[in-house]
């Protein structure tokens, strides 16, 4: 009667690969003891009386692995940028020369070696978390199908094609999450 019922597990898996994708973006903004222009990316700076990212007023350069360096297209606004990133809780402190802002990247302590490693799980539960909802969602796609006469043999298939998804990407979060740890506690 209904064998033409499908659930469309390609949109569960594109929702699922935006969290992983919405993951690596957060990992890239911690801090380990490498430069990465990624890290200043969340830096917002006031130019005219707008927020705008950093990367808008300047451009953004890793010349050797522990300097990240600005270079502010617009000489009035150095010290906003400075500002910002001072504010900006990363821990850095600016060094000016000319239009370019030097950002030296000091080792990290073991104690916030931990803290970022604890602020990482947290990035990875979030995403687990994203996955499980895309999960709850094609499962109630299923509910409904199974409403409109899907046969129980489709039901069992269609529930084993988005477990297996699920736990295709919850791997990927916890590998991703172990490499990022070790990166972080790496000295």
């Amino acid at each position: 009667m209904s064998d033409d019922i499908e659930i469309d597990t390609d949109d569960l898996e594109r929702r699922m690969e935006g969290a992983m994708a919405s993951l690596k973006h957060e990992f890239g903004t911690l801090r380990t003891g490498r430069a990465s222009a990624s890290m200043v990316e969340p830096i917002m700076v006031d130019s005219y009386g707008s927020l705008v990212p950093i990367n808008q007023v300047g451009t953004i350069n890793v010349p050797e692995p522990r300097m990240v360096t600005v270079n502010v297209w617009d000489k009035g606004m150095i010290n906003k940028v400075e500002k910002a990133i001072r504010e900006s809780g990363l821990g850095i402190n600016p060094q000016t020369n000319g239009p370019i802002i030097m950002l030296p990247i000091p080792e990290l302590n073991e104690e916030r070696r931990k803290e970022l490693t604890k602020v990482a799980a947290q990035y990875a539960e979030h995403a687990r978390v994203a996955v499980r909802n895309v999960r709850r969602d094609g499962m109630d796609q299923i509910k409904k199908a199974k409403g409109a006469g899907m046969s129980e043999d489709d039901v069992k298939f269609w529930e084993a094609e988005v477990e297996e998804l699920t736990k295709k990407h919850i791997a990927l979060v916890d590998k991703a999450l172990e490499a990022k740890q070790a990166e972080i506690m790496q000295v």
